[in-house]
């Protein structure tokens, strides 16, 4: 199992745009599809955006399309979440995570969880 990192969360008023950060400590996270998921207060985790490991398809909740945009660079061994637009119902703590198989909003289907950042979107 990888064990993920995120960084990059913060408090941000909204309209603005925040840059989360997923690496892998110790091992690379080039052979594995990667997903954002999030979890506001008394609600359940859902997905937000996944990536293959080529970067070659990208999927993406709909409640932020066309706001948040998913990349990776595998030399760096990163992936990144850029949000913007952001609104208060994007508070929430971002976590990222590591497909066994192929890219979903299935939390199954993940076997490597970070720990989470906190994204505050208010004014």
């Amino acid at each position: 199992q990888l064990q993920l990192v995120e960084s990059g969360g913060g408090l941000v008023q909204p309209g603005g745009s925040l840059r989360l950060s997923c690496t892998a400590s110790g091992r690379t996270l080039r052979y594995a599809p990667i997903a954002w998921f999030r979890q506001a207060p008394g609600k359940e985790r859902e997905g937000v955006s996944c990536i293959t490991i080529g970067g070659g398809s990208r999927t993406y909740a709909d409640s932020v399309k066309g706001r948040f945009t998913i990349s990776r660079d595998n030399a760096k061994n990163t992936v990144s979440l850029q949000m913007n637009s952001l609104k208060p119902d994007d508070t929430a703590v971002y976590y990222c995570a590591a497909a066994r198989t192929v890219c979903s909003f299935d939390t199954t289907n993940f076997n490597s969880w970070g720990q989470g950042t906190r994204v505050t979107v208010s004014s």
